[in-house]
């Protein structure tokens, strides 16, 4: 396959408002509305798709072999689509999934849990249809559910249950689910870890460190509230950490600059921190529609491959000058 020369543009605005996505009481239909969503915009963009061979998808045209048509897009979005692969490689990767009591606030209708339930939801509806093996482990302070990554029928309806479960815990531990993954897990794959990551990095530091050395590719998502990011109440009010239960009064306008910087601060640790291990970073706040952060983690997938293929390409030509 011809790699793209560029990364694929985003559209300026999501096809589907997440609001009304959220009002969608059954998850794995959130998760279908999302990626049929995607699909119905593929063909508007010079967008390439992705599997672990990198699966290009296109249009059919009159021309094409049918034999190489992907039916089960088709089923679902009475679209013909042209589906070729790099190689026979399946992708393995697996959810790891914050449902600490942090997650459950919510400024715009919604939590950040509903937010990121429904996001892992849909990467894995998405790299199910795509025939790979997706697995899930959901955690607070201690890991709450694994199931392992496959690929066989009711697996997905198994992750969807799974995922639904409501948080039981308080406290966020990213270092607990993070070392069990590696005990777990023996065959390299990808390791998409979402939370908002509001707890101490020292320990993240250590087990990302740890991930990484096992070959896994990590992804990390960050989703935060609106109103964490921009702290833009209006008026002085007692503020609660959900986690400790501990409470304080707190004037917004004269808070805000420093929680502004402090956020700052920390987000950026969290950046850097990935950068320096070769772990990919995206944030996303929860009004994000979420078939553009279907978009996003596509587009990171093509962005490492991409740099990937050119860092080989490099070393073989450095192997031959030196032959």
């Amino acid at each position: 396959m011809i790699a793209p020369a560029s990364s694929p543009k985003l559209p300026s605005s999501s096809f589907i408002d997440p609001k009304a996505l959220m009002s969608i009481r059954n998850l794995e239909l959130r998760a279908r509305v999302v990626v049929e969503g995607f699909w119905s915009g593929i063909h508007r963009s010079p967008y390439h798709g992705f599997s672990a061979e990198f699966t290009e998808y296109r249009q059919y045209t009159p021309d094409d072999d049918l034999r190489h048509l992907d039916w089960r897009v088709f089923a679902r979005t009475d679209r013909f689509f042209i589906k070729k692969f790099e190689d026979e490689t399946n992708l393995r990767c697996h959810l790891l999934a914050d449902q600490s009591r942090s997650m459950s606030y919510g400024s715009v209708g919604y939590t950040k849990a509903e937010y990121a339930t429904t996001l892992a939801a849909t990467l894995a509806y998405f790299i199910y249809l795509q025939g790979d093996a997706v697995g899930l482990l959901t955690f607070d302070e201690q890991v709450r559910e694994y199931l392992p990554a496959r690929h066989r029928t009711g697996h997905l309806r198994h992750l969807m249950l799974a995922l639904e479960k409501p948080a039981a815990g308080r406290a966020t531990d990213v270092g607990a689910p993070l070392k069990r993954i590696v005990e777990l897990v023996r065959k390299r794959g990808l390791m998409v870890l979402i939370s908002d990551f509001l707890a101490p990095l020292d320990r993240l530091d250590q087990n990302l460190s740890a991930l990484a050395a096992c070959g896994h590719e990590v992804l990390i998502i960050q989703v935060l509230d609106p109103a964490e990011l921009n702290f833009d109440f209006k008026h002085p009010a007692v503020f609660e950490d959900v986690e400790s239960g501990r409470t304080l009064f707190i004037d917004p306008g004269s808070a805000r600059k420093e929680y502004l910087r402090k956020m700052e601060v920390h987000r950026e640790a969290l950046r850097a921190m990935c950068q320096r291990l070769g772990i990919s970073w995206q944030s996303l706040a929860t009004d994000h529609g979420l078939d553009l952060a279907l978009f996003d983690f596509l587009r990171e997938r093509m962005q490492r491959r991409n740099r990937a293929q050119r860092f080989s390409r490099v070393r073989h030509m450095q192997s031959k000058a030196l032959a």
